[in-house]
């Protein structure tokens, strides 16, 4: 698993609920997870039932097996103060530009500088390590801009490094790029099984690999469970089946039978071409070939408990902590 998990979705398909599960499905057996926001909408804090995330990494949950996550909702004003401080030493000038306005001026005027900053501190949690040289975290979860953005979104630092051809801004941009272009990152998709999302999922897969930027999974949300067999859904669009299921229907001793056939037949029928549907849109997935996973609809909405079964549904699907880690313990990949 690397160490930086980027997700990434169409807007509607549940990418800020996915990151979140697997921020807590990471976080196994001791391992710590850090789970970054980066769209300033607080949808973590809602997800977790907590109040909103200031500018500091904070402790939100405790996974099964002892594991923590926390989250950071990264500011891009004050991750701009943190990057002046850092290249420059400008702490007290910084707090002066910030008062005078200028930071916010700087980071609404240039979307691009806003994105370095929050790449360039995703990556720099990535990279921390404690006193005794092991990784503060074993992972670094983002919840990442739309697909339609992702692919700028992560590469904003290959251009600022070839604008800025020396000093601080280009190193830090390199240094960025090295961690978002190898092994340590990989960047997952977000999608439902409807023809829209699919689609722009696999544009999005195509763009990130025309970019060398490496893709990790694809996570289809939101599944409906099967509820007719093979059989069934090939009796429900036979119309032939009307007077067998009447039959049987009054076999069961329902008196208005024939009343409840056609809206019965009508259902299937429509479950039907819906399942139909959704089996085109998997395997045109298919056609990425990257790993599949599938969530499912939670029938009862979206609560903290439900977010844990969605975190239990990756574990049994593979998605957990126990490969090419740094973990708490001392071991390193």
């Amino acid at each position: 698993m690397s160490r930086l998990q980027v997700v990434s979705g169409k807007g509607g398909t549940g990418k800020t609920t996915v990151a979140a599960a697997l921020a807590l499905a990471l976080a196994t057996e001791g391992k710590r997870t850090l789970l970054v926001e980066v769209e300033g909408r607080q949808g973590i804090a809602q997800l977790f039932e907590t109040e909103a995330l200031p500018y500091e990494e904070r402790k939100i949950a405790v996974a099964p097996g002892g594991g923590e996550v926390f989250a950071l909702a990264i500011d891009p004003e004050l991750a701009l103060l943190d990057y002046l401080q850092m290249f420059y030493k400008l702490g007290g000038a910084g707090r002066a530009l910030k008062k005078l306005g200028a930071i916010d001026f700087a980071t609404t005027i240039a979307p691009g500088l806003r994105d370095v900053l929050l790449t360039g501190k995703a990556c720099e949690a990535v990279r921390r390590k404690d006193k005794q040289g092991r990784y503060l975290y074993d992972y670094v979860v983002m919840d990442a801009p739309p697909t339609g953005r992702i692919t700028r979104f992560l590469n904003v630092n290959d251009e600022v490094a070839g604008l800025a051809k020396m000093g601080p801004i280009h190193n830090q941009a390199q240094a960025v790029m090295r961690v978002l272009k190898s092994r340590e990152t990989a960047v997952h998709l977000v999608t439902l099984l409807e023809e829209m999302p699919v689609q722009e999922t696999l544009d999005g897969v195509a763009e990130l690999r025309a970019a060398k930027l490496p893709v990790g999974r694809i996570m289809v949300n939101m599944v409906r469970p099967a509820l007719l067999g093979e059989p069934a859904l090939a009796l429900a669009s036979d119309g032939e089946v009307r007077p067998a299921v009447t039959e049987a229907l009054a076999a069961a001793g329902l008196g208005s039978a024939k009343r409840l056939t056609g809206p019965l037949l009508a259902q299937a029928g429509e479950y039907a071409e819906r399942y139909a549907l959704e089996r085109a849109q998997r395997d045109q997935l298919a056609e990425a070939d990257l790993p599949l996973h599938e969530l499912p609809l939670l029938p009862e909405g979206l609560d903290l408990s439900g977010l844990y079964t969605l975190a239990e549904e990756l574990r049994q699907q593979g998605i957990q902590g126990n490969q090419g880690t740094a973990s708490r313990t001392g071991r390193h990949s």
